[in-house]
């Protein structure tokens, strides 16, 4: 298993910091486990294949490229920062 741990400032409160881990098997296409925390309270999630699937058929955009998106946005981090926004709701 792979795992990333990045932090994020989300655009809905700039002057947080959150910590945003993200764990998968393969690659992110065949689903990935994500668990984001504020140092005080921790929140865990999973993303299916299907779920990838479903998403990028909803927004119309290729699976591949949808998959390569998430993975700039969700693992990549310090390089990607100011292209990719995070709301915390």
């Amino acid at each position: 298993m792979e795992k990333t741990l990045n932090r994020i400032h989300p655009v809905s409160d700039p002057e947080a910091t959150y910590f945003l881990q993200v764990s998968w098997e393969k690659d992110l296409g065949t689903g990935f486990g994500l668990l984001i925390s504020d140092c005080q309270c921790a929140w865990t999630g999973t993303v299916s294949e299907a779920d990838i699937s479903r998403e990028a058929a909803d927004i119309e955009m290729d699976r591949g490229k949808y998959v390569e998106e998430l993975r700039k946005a969700l693992i990549t981090g310090e390089e990607s920062a100011g292209r990719y926004n995070f709301v915390i709701s």
